[in-house]
């Protein structure tokens, strides 16, 4: 799988053959065949895969941040890390906007992506507000929303213009933005209060 969304990515969907990734895997037609029904198949079967270990990778990253705003920070940085290092992500955030008229099953698998992206955000949001750190009058799942939306449409613009949008530093000025705007005023208030610096 990893072989064949390598060569998707490379070639795009018309490009790639079932005989393609056969070559570049090493393996017959038929084995590929005995496991996937179609091209289509293996396609979907590759970035569900992909997707999955992305996720992962995050959870692994960001289960160890105690602060909220730490955690969004690193699944901030993550995203710019793999999207500068890795062409698939750009292919799969491609076929994200591909499969909303052409592909049923795919753009369900990239609404569900979404809908967990946005709800671990929402999550670790809601627990800033708990503990006090994040304002309470924000909703959590607008703020979700904006988050992954500026994560996104960085990404956007950076795979568009490579040559003069830095991707890094785009995505961490909306991160600090972001909590700039969530921080609880309260909580600046008591810091600059005891003279320590307002995050």
């Amino acid at each position: 799988m990893a072989i064949a969304i390598d060569c998707f990515a490379r070639y795009g969907y018309a490009g790639t053959s079932i005989d393609r990734i056969a070559r570049a895997a090493g393996v017959t037609k038929g084995a590929l065949y005995y496991h996937f029904r179609d091209k289509e198949q293996l396609l979907f079967e590759a970035v569900k895969e992909r997707i999955g270990a992305f996720e992962q990778h995050v959870l692994e990253r960001v289960d160890r941040a105690s602060d909220p705003a730490e955690a969004l920070r690193r699944i901030a940085r993550i995203c710019a890390q793999n999207a500068i290092q890795d062409n698939h992500r750009r292919f799969i955030l491609t076929l994200m906007v591909e499969a909303l008229d052409t592909n049923a099953a795919l753009s369900n698998e990239f609404r569900e992506m979404l809908q967990r992206f946005r709800g671990f955000c929402r999550h670790l949001i809601r627990q800033g507000q708990e503990s006090g750190l994040l304002r309470s009058d924000v909703d959590a799942a607008v703020a979700a929303e904006t988050f992954v939306s500026g994560i996104l449409g960085a990404e956007i613009q950076y795979y568009q213009d490579t040559e003069r949008i830095d991707l890094a530093r785009s995505i961490d000025v909306h991160v600090e933005q972001f909590l700039a705007w969530l921080a609880n005023p309260k909580k600046g208030s008591r810091r600059r209060a005891s003279g320590g610096k307002n995050v």
